[in-house]
């Protein structure tokens, strides 16, 4: 992959390609996510409802929504509840509350069952208005506050006999009236006061009565995440890092996949693109032991990232394609008439079937002979009766290092790199018309480390 944008055909390439492994991947992410639903147990929550009186500013509402969770309340409920194990600190984190429109207070309960959610909601907000009322004065004994009526009826009447003993007293006849007369002016002027404060508190008194709005309901269903929330969740989290694991891997690996990047590489220009057969390839896993085994399973010997080649429109096409190749190879001989090399890498299995079927389409015009070399320590048969190599090898397997290691072997041993062939794989039933670009080749190679310490 270059440094273009991600498209969604990429997106695309990468699940068709690795289908099985995301597959897999899925499930394991499911499994995880129905771990966690055993380890963290379904809970039910529920909310229950009070009724504030009055005019509320929201600063206010806050404010009584923190009461309601504080931790007297909580702990009062606990006491209250006594169910075995469970305090004031553990309720704490399955209480919450939260003012609504209409100056309502919403107390949330959370806990295992249904019974306990609904019996958590109603007993914090039973306690909750018990303790609001506490706080505003209010008492069951309504004989121990007088009420604010009660209260003005004894003002007027105190101010009455205030107004007869001023008028009882000698007016300004001696200090001592004058005095008495002042006094009780004050008197009456400070039960002025006190009543007009008494007015103005008098409405915010009354906003202490606090209404539970009836039971709270029983919940019905589990609060999420719910078990089905977290096997999918699971799943699609696995799913996606997986995907975006294959992008990244992508973009940093330094594998040539390009007919530029290789002809560059190894100094040659690339003759053209071939295409073999897809049921020529080996089935079942390359190499023994569980490892291969998996990497066949999962599909990882698959290539995804590797540009997807013009296909042949069949078995005559493909001819014609490597009749051309032979062509130019003949056109690039530094001596007519005499052998070339063909270089295949070890283990890049489709460049080997297209060597061969490279040889039976030249039919000694030119004379190909065919040598598989080594990638880490590449060497070449020095030459003989060879005037030439040609580099035949399938798209994304090597990195520039390495086909330029091959490269430099040529050149020791005396041979001119020719020209290099790119081969890809056709599914097996592909048969479009040369011109159609879409999905038709399907590079099926077999992955090897890659020169970053990665496996794609």
């Amino acid at each position: 992959m270059n440094d273009d944008t991600v498209r969604l055909v990429t997106i695309g390439r990468v699940v068709r390609r690795r289908r099985r492994l995301l597959a897999v991947l899925a499930l394991l992410g499911a499994l995880v996510g129905l771990g966690l639903s055993v380890v963290f147990p379904p809970h039910y929550t529920t909310s229950a409802s009070v009724l504030l009186s009055g005019q509320w500013e929201e600063r206010e509402l806050l404010t009584q929504a923190e009461l309601a969770t504080s931790s007297v309340v909580v702990d009062r409920t606990a006491d209250t509840l006594g169910w075995d194990g469970v305090d004031g600190a553990e309720l704490s984190d399955q209480v919450s509350a939260g003012a609504a429109d209409g100056n309502i207070i919403k107390i949330s309960g959370t806990a295992e069952t249904p019974e306990r959610a609904q019996q958590l909601a109603d007993e914090v907000a039973q306690q909750f208005v018990a303790f609001a009322a506490r706080i505003g004065g209010d008492t069951s004994d309504s004989g121990a506050v007088m009420t604010p009526e009660a209260l003005r009826k004894l003002v007027d009447k105190t101010s009455r006999r205030i107004t007869e003993l001023a008028d009882a007293a000698d007016p300004g006849k001696t200090v001592e009236s004058v005095q008495g007369r002042t006094e009780l002016e004050k008197l009456r002027t400070t039960l002025r006061e006190a009543m007009e404060k008494l007015d103005e508190v008098g409405p915010a008194s009354a906003r202490s009565d606090m209404v539970v709005m009836g039971p709270a309901a029983r919940p019905a269903g589990e609060a999420p995440p719910t078990r089905i929330q977290l096997v999918v969740g699971g799943a699609l989290v696995f799913f996606l890092v997986a995907v975006i694991a294959h992008l990244a891997a992508a973009r940093v690996s330094r594998r040539l996949r390009t007919d530029t990047e290789i002809s560059a590489a190894l100094g040659a220009s690339v003759l053209g693109t071939v295409d073999v057969p897809g049921e020529l390839l080996a089935h079942g896993p390359k190499g023994d032991g569980r490892r291969a085994w998996l990497r066949w399973f999962l599909g990882l010997d698959v290539r995804w990232d590797v540009p997807t080649l013009q296909a042949s429109g069949g078995e005559a096409s493909r001819k014609i394609r490597y009749g051309r190749v032979c062509a130019r190879l003949r056109d690039r001989l530094p001596v007519p008439g005499r052998q070339l090399l063909v270089i295949v890498p070890d283990g890049d299995e489709i460049g080997r079937l297209a060597a061969g079927q490279l040889v039976t389409e030249a039919d000694s015009d030119p004379a190909l002979r065919v040598v598989g070399i080594s990638v880490d320590q590449p060497l070449v048969p020095d030459r003989d009766t060879e005037s030439g190599a040609v580099v035949v090898l399938g798209a994304g397997n090597w990195n520039a290092e390495e086909l330029t290691g091959i490269a430099e072997a040529c050149a020791d041993a005396g041979h001119e790199v020719v020209g290099v062939v790119v081969a890809g794989a056709v599914r097996p039933g592909a048969s479009r018309p040369a011109g159609d670009s879409k999905e038709g080749a399907l590079p099926t190679v077999s992955v090897g480390a890659d020169s970053s310490g990665g496996v794609l």
